[in-house]
């Protein structure tokens, strides 16, 4: 025990330095297991105090948040297995047959000279002239196939011949029946006050004489399709006259009816329409 006025006998003393020491050593082997603290580095320093953030913009909520940029983590993008397409079927061209181009028929002049004309029959005006030995392709007939409308060799047009003036090699019969047009003339006008009376069978076409130079003159062209037998026949015909009388017979199935031209050595005025009985 201690004694009063601060004597402590010495062998409490002894006692209590050695509970003393065991202490320590206790403490030291405890100390000894704790984990080692790394050693601050003298650069490193403490974290500032967080200080107060500023008080928000009020504008800046209108402001649109900028878009990320390459700095910013990558999302990956999902890669897509491409949809195969289906080769489409191959359709197969049909072949295309070629038309086989028309064998016109050859003719070649027999006779030593021929006229060629601007219509089928002698009614109309030389076109160009023929002779022995020249050819040409027929492309065109009249109905009758007594007329052929032919291209020489040596002209860069058509025009009408008899077709009793050729050699034929070909079938005629096989190249179409035509209606060519022809030449126009505007240097005289055309007929006036055609008329047309019937007696019986018989019709006659009148009109008022055309006047024209006598270089120039080259009469009246009347294209008719006329009744006979029973039939309707075209018939083209040349009058210097200022009227003509056909036979037309009432028997036909269609109607008769004819045009009427002023003729002059360039060509043909614009028709008159005749007005058939």
């Amino acid at each position: 025990m201690i004694q009063k006025g601060g004597y402590v006998p010495p062998f409490t003393r002894s006692i209590f330095l050695m509970a003393f020491g065991v202490i320590l050593l206790l403490l030291a082997g405890c100390s000894s297991q704790a984990a080692p603290q790394p050693a601050i580095s003298p650069t490193q320093q403490s974290p500032a105090a967080p200080t107060e953030a500023p008080a928000p913009d009020p504008t800046a909520a209108d402001t649109p948040l900028p878009s990320a940029t390459a700095t910013d983590t990558p999302v990956p993008t999902a890669t897509f297995t491409p949809t195969i397409s289906l080769t489409p079927t191959i359709t197969n061209t049909p072949t295309i047959s070629p038309t086989p181009t028309r064998d016109f028929p050859d003719v070649t002049v027999s006779e030593n000279q021929a006229f060629c004309r601007y219509g089928p029959g002698t009614a109309y005006l030389y076109s160009h002239g023929l002779y022995a030995g020249e050819h040409a392709v027929v492309h065109g007939r009249n109905y009758s196939g007594t007329w052929l409308w032919i291209q020489p060799d040596n002209l860069d047009r058509h025009c009408w011949a008899a077709a009793s003036v050729f050699t034929i090699e070909g079938d005629v019969s096989s190249v179409p029946v035509v209606q060519a047009e022809l030449p126009k003339s505007t240097l005289y006008g055309p007929p006036e006050d055609v008329e047309a009376t019937r007696s019986g069978n018989q019709v006659t076409v009148s009109w008022e004489a055309v006047w024209m130079t006598e270089d120039d003159d080259r009469g009246y062209l009347i294209e008719a399709t006329i009744c006979q037998n029973g039939v309707l026949i075209p018939i083209a015909l040349q009058t210097d006259s200022t009227s003509y009388t056909f036979t037309d017979d009432q028997n036909c199935s269609g109607e008769s009816r004819g045009r009427l031209y002023t003729v002059e050595k360039h060509g043909y005025t614009t028709p008159v329409e005749i007005p058939w009985p």
